[in-house]
């Protein structure tokens, strides 16, 4: 496919600004991420041309869909495509988003995985191509902030469906529709004017959207001169190209953050390593980059004169030792490093963090080390440092894998870092006996890494001090300042921060919140060596065919910016006519005058006088020069949008440029006019009539209230002086009444925020009615006695209240939250009753208080988790805004009582638990809120198999795999909460009914150690209750409990058992007497001591919230509603 150049977007200036008139709108439909859509991939084919521009990244997307007349599709997206680095797609409605329009928008793709806080700036233009006539293409511009409320923009009505399938008019041709996006992406930033290279003699680098971390690290790597001269020396040549050589993409970039005065693009240097897409990123981290990028330049550097640079410069050894205790036994070895992971959590500073990477583990008990010759023995485990490099590279263990939640977590903890770290401290402690003691091991930190956000997105910057000096440099993407040293450390250490008090003279606690802005990566550099590795790198270290090649890039991209500040030399003028105005008022507008979206556009040089402009419009409209007359558009002060004034001839001297300045106070980039012609009574163009002060020009709508009709029936010139009486016959003739037919006039005066329209005193002139050029009049028949009564609307008033206020909802049900169901054209002035019993009647139900609505948050695109109370709300108009979006869905469910009567009920999920039945079965249960838990327990016992038809059942609260509480039978309902724990019910044993005095009820839980959280003990599975007599031993109820759990022997005999009290675990033996341990009585709550079970958790991950708490030791859950 050619390439092909996007039309100039963003020289257009603000031309894509929507006015208030045009029909720029988010798409509200949206569930959270992608949906599967119902058509076979295979049916559309895309193709993206991208520009060859570095700034800004723009391309053309283009998408062919077959078989288009035959998709089922309420809505459809395109495939993927990248745009300055980000995801977009296109939507499309091809039978309407609830209008009889194509509805077409751009979205980003990835916008429910996109971190909090996210958004990005587009300028765009959708089209749908015309594949006879490419001239009659039709397309539409607009800019837009995307952010997670507004993930999508465009046009609800692109086009009219019935142009669209007609297969005369060229838009379906061998029922093929071809779409087009271009799409060029802003960075949204205010500090275009900061020069870094002339404030700090820096440049940055260009963030691409997905190259978050790299950035940074190349800065880091850029700023170690040592390694920056040994990649210029790298051996390249003139026929490499860069996207194919990481050496060469590589010293391209660094000899343009040597030598450039503006930010660089990373395009080249990403694709040469084969990370040229966003997922690359997402997939690594930046210790991988760090490692792909340095092994690829070791393995490069091979052969040539740089060869063993990076090992020279990064690596170190440790070794790892394992050391008898017992007998003369030691195993050892060498191992090389590029950088060092030190762990955060637990330790206050790098120091700590070494202090751990050395400590000592004894092996022991059943974790005994297998010598050679000897068997099993006590042993110590280790690790020591053999040598460290000239250039030190610590990660940060920030990110960690969190058992208890199943997910990555970022640690925010403060963790210090020193200025000058001396690796030699307390005699060496960290160095093995091999190492060489003359090398001392002081460094100096050159840079810091930083990364600001939570684990699923943020942002990434460097602080770097490039030649060792004071003076820091902070290096975040396009942006380079100059920082102090307290920027670069201590505000980086993470931890918590302290505001002052609002209120100082009161005893208010300050307010702490968690600081997400923290170190990730440290490069220290050994102060032995800092002379050789800051060293002078200079132009005679590039070779010349590079020097060459990138002068030449420079003037190329020169001549493209040229090219581009001339193409857009251009205006776009859009001209209205009386044709337009027929077509589109009652049809797609009833209030002001016409959408200038779908009128003729011309693009046109801002040097051509309006004069030669008019022969265009001769040419295109078949309407001669002389008869041509154009107004200017006015915005008004109450929003509406009328035309103004005619141009004068002076005016039609200048320039096209000129005109639009005169004409539009928003610079915005389009010229709009109407075009007035005036017809003979040949119906042939005539020339205008002279046009004075007491001329206004006015324009009139007709409403029919049996038709609920209302059109533009044209315009006239009257006199200020005039009054309506004198006109009435012509408008009888306009509306093809007959002359002397009584009607009524009403002015138009505006429609947002409310509908103003009033009726005109046909007696006083029109000066005195305030009327003025531009004015809309609407008229009917005057109202005959009784006929109202006909009419749901009987006048113009009442009708465009009517059409102002008249809201499609798309309803939903609650079971099925994803899918619109049905769709009711309300009023937003609907009062809950009518909504309801709207929607009974939808559904053939007679008792609308049966219904229950939820209103839609617009944020999730979910259901709100409360429902709408029972006349809670006042209008629909509420029953819609979440916030301050609003939204047109609702969903719905059928009750199978009242809604009155149900809020006087409370409804809890139980989880009731066989009692010899592997399962676990969840009843909702309904009661009035004054009922008691016995209640529960009686209502559960009619829904429930037990085991025996007298057992007694109890009631549990279980909260993070521990009971927390047995709910006494005299306590009310009303309050118990069963969103955030289970309740459980279960039938009482026999045994605990029968407790001798000396026997004691205790708690036994699952539990296991977490190795990333300091041994912490974590609880799982189902947590019991167990009798133990007095005396009993752990033998003797390891056997009771083996039966209970019917645990296999292989598997039990790997557990361990331990009286816990507070979280501390005492490892209990067979012998021991487990009633000892649980003496106490006065414990705050009995979940604080229980008898721990110690075992791996096997149980596979489970994602649905039913099963969340599921383990191969459970039962299986069944939920019944």
């Amino acid at each position: 496919m050619t390439l092909m150049t996007p039309p100039p977007l963003d020289q257009q200036q603000q031309q894509q600004q929507p006015d208030d008139d045009e029909m720029l709108v988010p798409h509200t439909d949206f569930p959270e991420g992608p949906q599967p859509m119902e058509v076979a991939q295979a049916e559309t084919a895309n193709t993206v041309d991208t520009q060859a521009v570095d700034d800004p990244p723009s391309a053309r997307f283009t998408w062919t869909i077959e078989n288009f007349s035959r998709l089922n599709n309420k809505k459809l997206y395109s495939d993927t495509f990248f745009v300055g680095g980000y995801k977009w797609r296109i939507l499309i409605f091809p039978k309407g988003n609830n209008v009889d329009h194509l509805s077409m928008y751009l979205d980003v793709a990835d916008s429910a995985t996109l971190p909090y806080g996210w958004s990005r700036y587009a300028q765009f233009s959708l089209s749908v191509i015309n594949q006879i006539h490419n001239k009659y293409s039709i397309r539409k511009e607009t800019q837009h902030q995307f952010n997670a409320r507004e993930s999508d923009w465009g046009f609800t009505s692109f086009m009219p469906l019935g142009e669209l399938y007609d297969p005369g008019r060229g838009y379906l041709v061998n029922d093929t529709c071809i779409v087009e996006a271009d799409v060029a992406v802003r960075r949204v930033v205010d500090y275009w004017s900061h020069d870094s290279k002339k404030e700090t003699g820096y440049v940055g680098l260009k963030n691409q959207g997905a190259t978050c971390y790299m950035n940074s690290l190349l800065q880091t790597l850029y700023h170690i001169p040592y390694f920056r001269k040994a990649v210029y020396h790298m051996p390249t040549t003139e026929n490499d190209m860069p996207s194919g050589s990481i050496p060469l993409a590589l010293q391209s970039l660094f000899y343009k953050l040597q030598y450039s005065d503006t930010s660089v693009a990373t395009k080249e240097l990403t694709k040469s390593f084969g990370w040229d897409t966003y997922d690359s990123f997402m997939q690594h981290d930046v210790q991988e980059l760090n490692r792909v990028l340095c092994e690829k330049l070791e393995d490069k550097m091979k052969g040539t004169v740089v060869e063993g640079t990076i090992q020279q410069l990064f690596e170190g050894h440790h070794m790892n030792y394992i050391e008898c205790i017992n007998v003369d036994y030691k195993s050892t070895r060498k191992e090389s490093f590029y950088d060092l992971q030190l762990d955060v959590k637990g330790c206050r500073d790098v120091y700590a963090s070494f202090d751990k990477y050395v400590e000592v583990e004894r092996l022991e008990g059943d974790n005994k080390y297998h010598a050679e010759q000897y068997g099993l023995q006590d042993a110590r485990k280790g690790v020591l440092f053999i040598d460290f490099p000239p250039v030190l590279q610590l990660q940060l263990k920030r990110f960690e894998y969190d058992f208890m939640r199943d997910t990555m977590v970022k640690i925010n903890d403060r963790y210090e870092f020193p200025l000058q770290l001396d690796l030699d401290r307390e005699n060496g402690k960290y160095l093995s006996p091999d190492a060489d003691r003359s090398v001392r091991n002081l460094y100096t930190l050159h840079s810091v890494l930083v990364h600001s956000g939570g684990v699923h997105g943020g942002h990434y910057y460097a602080f770097i001090r490039p030649t060792l000096s004071d003076q820091w440099f902070k290096f975040d993407d396009e942006r380079v300042t100059k920082e102090d040293v307290k920027r670069a450390l201590e505000e980086q250490y993470g931890g918590e921060e302290e505001l002052p008090p609002t209120n100082p003279g009161f005893n208010n606690s300050p307010f702490k919140f968690t600081k997400y802005s923290n170190a990730y990566m440290l490069v220290y550099i050994r102060e032995s060596d800092k002379d050789k590795i800051i060293c002078n790198v200079d132009e005679k270290d590039i070779a010349e065919h590079l020097r060459i090649r990138l002068k030449k890039e420079q003037e190329e991209k020169e001549q493209k910016r040229k090219e581009k500040a001339e193409a857009h030399l251009y205006t776009i003028i859009k001209v209205a006519r009386n044709e337009d105005l027929l077509e589109q008022i009652g049809r797609d507008i009833y209030f002001d005058l016409v959408d200038h979206e779908k009128v003729h556009s011309f693009r046109i040089q801002k040097q051509m006088p309006f004069n030669v402009f008019k022969e265009e419009v001769a040419k295109e409209f078949g309407i001669p020069v002389q008869f041509q007359r154009f107004w200017f558009w006015a915005k008004r002060q109450n929003h509406t949008y009328r035309p103004n004034r005619p141009l004068t001839p002076q005016e039609e001297v200048q320039s096209v440029g000129q005109l639009r300045e005169v004409s539009n106070k928003a610079n915005n980039a389009e010229l709009k006019l109407f075009l007035e012609v005036e017809l003979g009574q040949d119906l042939k163009p005539v020339p205008p009539p002279e046009k004075t002060k007491e001329d206004i020009l006015l324009f009139f709508k007709l409403y029919e209230p049996l038709k609920e009709m209302l059109q533009y029936v044209g315009r006239l010139f009257v006199k200020g002086s005039g009054k309506p009486v004198e006109i009435l016959a012509k408008l009888n003739e306009m509306a093809g009444f007959s002359p002397d037919e009584e009607i009524e006039i009403y002015e138009e005066i505006k429609f947002e925020p409310n509908i103003m329209c009033e009726r005109i005193d046909k007696k006083a002139t029109f000066r005195a009615s305030q009327l003025e050029d531009g004015d809309i009049i609407c008229f009917q028949k005057s109202a005959q006695v009784g006929s109202s009564d006909q009419c749901r609307y009987p006048d113009v008033p009442s009708f465009l209240e009517y059409v102002h206020n008249r809201q499609v909802v798309r309803f939903r049900s609650l079971e099925k939250p994803k899918e619109d169901e049905f769709c009711l054209e309300l009023s937003k002035n609907h009062n809950y009753d009518d909504v309801v019993e709207r929607v009974a009647q939808h559904l053939g139900l007679e008792d609308p208080s049966k219904i229950r609505l939820t209103s839609h948050n617009c944020y999730s695109q979910q259901p709100k988790p409360q429902p709408i109370k029972y006349r809670g709300v006042e209008h629909l108009s509420d029953m819609l805004v979440h916030y301050n979006q609003s939204s047109d869905i609702l969903y719905y469910e059928v009750l199978d009582i009242p809604l009155p009567e149900l809020q006087g009920l409370k409804t809890l999920k139980v989880a009731f638990h066989h009692a010899t039945k592997d399962e676990v079965v969840i009843h909702t249960i309904r009661l009035p809120k004054q009922s008691t838990v016995g209640d529960v327990i009686n209502d559960l016992k009619t829904k429930v198999e037990l085991s025996d038809p007298n057992a007694e059942l109890r009631l549990l609260e279980v909260f993070y795999h521990k009971i927390y509480k047995i709910f006494p039978l005299s306590e009310k309902i009303e309050n118990i909460n069963d969103q955030y724990w289970t309740l459980r019910a279960e039938e009482i044993p026999e045994e605990e009914k029968n407790l001798d005095p000396h026997d004691r009820l205790i708690h036994v839980y699952h539990f296991m150690k977490d190795t990333a959280q300091n041994q912490q003990v974590q609880n799982f599975g189902e947590p019991f209750f167990l009798v133990i007599h007095e005396g009993e031993t752990l033998a003797e109820v390891k056997v009771r409990i083996q039966k209970k759990l019917q645990v296999p022997d292989e598997e039990f005999s790997k557990w361990k058992f331990a009286f816990l009290s507070l979280g501390r675990p005492e490892y209990l033996q067979d012998s021991d007497i487990v009633s000892n341990r649980f003496q106490r009585r006065d414990v705050y709550g009995a979940w604080e001591q229980y008898l721990g079970l110690e075992h791996t958790d096997n149980a596979p991950k489970r994602s649905y919230a039913a099963n969340q708490n599921r383990h191969t030791f459970e039962k299986p859950v069944k939920i019944y509603n």
